[in-house]
């Protein structure tokens, strides 16, 4: 009996939610008028799930956490349910839009479903409409969901014909069923991993290599334990979001670089120094320190993004690096420096690859000392990162719904832990848009933030003519 069973990091995501850390992502895109009628749209999706089976499956839990959760057929799946539709209040503006988003994004979704919804949007000014997309993180990751989100969207004004597919859900296994394979994968996993091993000191230099880099990237992590100067920014979460953003473009982005240095990632990341300098200052608390980031690193190859949806393998493959952004540097050039020459360290360090060693080791650990490790980890590491800054590349080509172009979008990243401010980057169509998720209870001000982010940007533009 061959099974769907979550990897150890899609298991993670499971296991650190909580009843205020809801670990779903999202992305809002803003589309241009007339809204479509929503049964074409129901249509056109419903079209296309056979594409990603597991938009049809549901998470069921190996019985005395023998082995990981396991994706198995919904046999009540039912589109209506993930499919939703609704309007903003007048005027219907991107105030109205985020408040919305931040209202959707603070309920949990519902466990004994697929884990995913879309939300359609009308009522907005102009005559656009919106749809919002919500993804549980343990289906997939920042990259794979950007191919699905592409996936449901068609390349041309021109909208692809929509063919009903038959779908007949596989017969679940049950749970002694579920038992008696996670036991087997058990006596299995060693020997598997026995065998890696030795197939890796057939190529000695290789394995020394890559031994190596990953103690190498370890190194560089033990400053993590050293924690970061109190402030605002961590602390108990409640269970609402609030949401904003910033934009600006891929454009503005070049120019800064050519003129001033660094990699595209390096000025996304001095911009959000500035916002955090900005949104320090206005609560009247201390720059003299650094803001301490977890950046996302994905580790799937190139070659196969492309793929990650058509044959249904959406594991998540992303490892992390730990960055500190200089908010107590005023001049924009100096932090856009400082950030290059730290970022440049950093990958030179194999932080990612000893990150994504780690990931890959946690598929040692039994299932029960996984849930609870990632819980534990979750809590005790957060203390010491102040947010996440995660950089996913959209596509730069304009994508379309039912003949109606997508003008903007914009990310969500959830919260976990002690951290109560998260960034997102999306780059599409020539834009870049920033996509920023605080707790609502602590983080009236995320507007100043946004601003800050946006005016960063502005100042190193200023100094690159």
């Amino acid at each position: 009996m061959g099974v769907d069973r979550l990897s150890p990091m899609d298991a993670s995501f499971l296991h650190i939610e909580d009843s205020v850390s809801h670990m779903h992502i999202a992305s809002v895109g803003i589309f241009e008028g007339p809204e479509p009628d929503f049964e074409d749209i129901v249509a056109m999706i419903d079209s296309k799930l056979s594409l990603v089976p597991r938009y049809r499956r549901v998470v069921r839990h190996v019985p005395l956490e023998l082995g990981r959760p396991v994706w198995v057929d919904d046999p009540h799946f039912n589109i209506d349910y993930h499919l939703r539709h609704t309007a903003l209040p007048t005027p219907g503006g991107e105030a109205e839009l985020r408040k919305l988003v931040g209202r959707v994004m603070s309920q949990q979704l519902d466990r004994s479903k697929p884990l995913w919804e879309i939300w359609v949007v009308g009522g907005l000014e102009d005559g656009h409409w919106a749809v919002l997309y919500k993804t549980h993180h343990a289906m997939v990751d920042g990259i794979s969901g950007t191919d699905l989100m592409a996936l449901m969207m068609d390349v041309s004004p021109e909208p692809t014909p929509v063919v009903p597919v038959e779908w007949k859900a596989d017969t679940a296994p049950s749970g002694l069923e579920l038992a008696a394979q996670s036991s087997l994968d058990l006596l299995r996993s060693p020997y598997e991993q026995m065998r890696a091993l030795r197939s890796a000191f057939r190529l000695p230099r290789q394995a020394i290599g890559q031994t190596r880099e990953v103690l190498q990237g370890l190194s560089t992590m033990t400053g993590l334990v050293r924690r970061t100067p109190l402030s605002t920014l961590n602390g108990p979460l409640g269970p609402h979001r609030r949401y904003g953003w910033a934009s600006t473009s891929v454009t503005e982005i070049k120019a800064i670089r050519k003129a001033l240095g660094g990699a595209f990632n390096d000025v996304v990341l001095a911009a959000i120094t500035n916002g955090f300098r900005e949104l320090l200052l206005h609560r009247g608390e201390s720059v003299d320190r650094v803001v301490r980031t977890l950046v996302p690193v994905s580790v799937r190859p190139r070659d196969e993004r492309g793929r990650a949806v058509g044959d249904g393998t959406l594991q998540n493959k992303v490892s992390a690096m730990f960055a500190e952004l200089p908010v107590s540097i005023t001049d924009a050039a100096e932090r856009l420096h400082a950030v290059t020459q730290q970022m440049e360290g950093l990958k030179q360090s194999k932080q990612a690859l000893a990150g994504e060693a780690l990931t890959s080791m946690s598929g040692f650990a039994p299932p029960m000392l996984l849930a609870l490790g990632m819980r534990v980890s979750s809590r005790l590491a957060q203390r010491n990162v102040n947010t996440v800054t995660t950089n996913v590349p959209g596509p730069q080509i304009p994508l379309y719904i039912c003949g109606r172009q997508m003008l903007k979008a914009f990310p969500y990243v959830p919260l976990a832990g002690q951290v109560r401010i998260g960034i997102a980057i999306f780059s599409y169509n020539g834009e870049v848009n920033f996509g920023v998720t605080g707790d609502f209870d602590t983080t009236p001000d995320l507007e100043v933030l946004c601003r800050g982010i946006e005016d960063g940007v502005k100042q190193l533009l200023k100094i690159s003519e």
